[in-house]
């Protein structure tokens, strides 16, 4: 529960919660664009570039719930202004890398930071916040994610072409700078249920994830029936069902399994996997072909791309005002439809010589669609939800996203290759066309998960535990409280 404190001004709030957000946001897509750069002045083959963008997703979504469960036990604030730390440090490594090993690894303890930054902050942001400003603060979160996400490919064009590849992180350095004692002036601390660490869940968590995402990555160039991707592939799928297994039975789990009795949480989790799967996937094959067939620096494919990522921060708060009056359901499907007609309109119109204009509706249409779906899920994860678990909720939220984006770019990447892709002018069109069709298609399922979601989701609350509607969540003694 939230510790009493002074309240800082709406505004001050959302910006000290949202910055840190941003900042991990930004670096999703400063990377993506600068991969052509990277590929260059590293020497690095397609699956390091790949694991320029895995490294971070995969240490991101293994160590979110350790996070929220630190965040819980010695406080959301404290663990918040760790990972700023964490992530401005390990973004240092990142500049001053001059192999694709260093950077993997560096970008890898950038994940672990950045792990402490999305979950929490949507908790703190949700905990330091009335309930009803809630939506708006939530709708406007969003929005300032979407500017990280339509600033990235931008600014990392626009320093790739101006100075080096190096300048995308330092970059980072006072965005943290400034972060660290805002966080400390503006929020109040809240913690959650105080129980011991689930250090078997963490392991068994992070190890299945990784080994399914790795099995997936080297399925084309070592083969699909080869001993490594087989054992990754089995090996991963087995150690993600030990870890459901031992989280069913542990009195103090990582992942409360308890909280998938809501149907909102539920629903909502399934179509952030599925979402950012095709999306995000789809995105990493588009950037590499305005680059490597059209033709473009860094920075003109971030300014063609503002269509598409600059939607998001007008659309987000939008919706934010909006979803208590209209629920969750209908942004989040209307949004989905929207992304996945978009990506059926990049991949049909797809060709060397297409004109810059074609694009552009489609771009619009994935904009507006992600725009609708940013803060609407964020509200239909926090529906039903204690306030003690808001951490844990969001947590899990931002685990399966993040698996779900790694294992987008891995999986359209295995597309890609497997149909005789390459990066190169002429190699490279025709099999990223039928990579972005499934992607599209991926959006067509997410589209039909999100229709389950409950009707009229509307604002987020704390259910008390006599609640009927609150989730049943295993208490530290092992109990079922609720």
């Amino acid at each position: 529960m939230a510790i009493p404190d002074r309240r800082a001004p709406l505004a001050l709030v959302i910006a000290a919660a949202s910055l840190p957000m941003f900042m991990a946001m930004l670096d999703n897509l400063v990377v993506t664009n600068a991969l052509p750069a990277l590929a260059q002045d590293l020497n690095a083959s397609i699956e390091e570039l790949q694991w320029f963008i895995n490294a971070y997703s995969l240490s991101f979504a293994s160590f979110i719930l350790m996070a929220v469960a630190l965040g819980d036990r010695l406080g959301r604030r404290r663990v918040f202004m760790s990972g700023i730390a964490l992530f401005t440090l390990a973004s240092i490594a990142c500049a001053l890398a001059d192999t694709p090993a260093q950077l993997i690894a560096a970008r890898a303890i950038q994940g672990v930071g950045a792990a402490a930054l999305l979950p929490l902050s949507l908790a703190i942001l949700a905990s330091n916040v009335p309930a009803a400003k809630r939506p708006l603060a939530i709708g406007v979160w969003g929005g300032i994610s979407g500017l990280g996400v339509a600033l990235g490919p931008i600014i990392g064009g626009a320093v790739v072409e101006g100075l080096t590849w190096h300048a995308i992180f330092w970059l980072n350095v006072p965005v943290g700078l400034v972060a660290i004692p805002l966080v400390r002036y503006a929020l109040r601390e809240s913690r959650g249920d105080r129980v011991r660490l689930d250090i078997p869940g963490l392991i068994l968590g992070m190890a299945g994830v990784f080994a399914l995402v790795f099995g997936i990555i080297r399925g084309n160039e070592a083969g699909w029936t080869s001993t490594q991707v087989l054992a990754g592939l089995i090996g991963g799928t087995l150690l993600l069902l030990a870890f459901l297994a031992w989280e069913a039975r542990t009195s103090a789990p990582l992942l409360p399994l308890g909280l998938f009795r809501d149907r909102s949480f539920s629903v909502a989790n399934a179509v952030g996997l599925t979402f950012s799967l095709g999306m995000f996937g789809a995105i990493f094959i588009l950037i590499q072909f305005l680059q490597v067939v059209q033709g473009h620096s860094p920075l003109e494919a971030g300014l063609m791309t503002m269509p598409w990522t600059m939607a998001p921060l007008i659309v987000a708060p939008i919706t934010g005002i909006l979803t208590p009056r209209i629920g969750t359901r209908a942004f989040i499907v209307v949004g989905l439809a929207a992304q996945a007609l978009g990506l059926a309109w990049i991949a049909a119109v797809m060709d060397p010589a297409v004109a810059y204009g074609t694009f552009v509706p489609a771009f619009v249409l994935c904009g507006v669609g992600m725009g609708m779906v940013f803060a609407p899920s964020a509200t239909a994860v926090l529906a039903h939800m204690r306030e003690a678990d808001h951490a844990k909720a969001s947590g899990t939220n931002s685990t399966v996203r993040e698996i779900g984006v790694a294992l987008g770019i891995a999986v359209l990447t295995a597309v890609f290759t497997g149909t005789g892709g390459d990066f190169t002018p002429d190699g490279y069109t025709d099999s990223a066309r039928i990579a972005v069709f499934v992607g599209a298609a991926v959006l067509v399922g997410a589209t039909a998960i999100g229709a389950l979601l409950p009707a009229h989701e509307r604002t987020p609350r704390s259910p008390q535990p006599g609640d009927a509607s609150a989730p049943r969540t295993p208490s530290p003694a092992g109990a079922l409280v609720g």
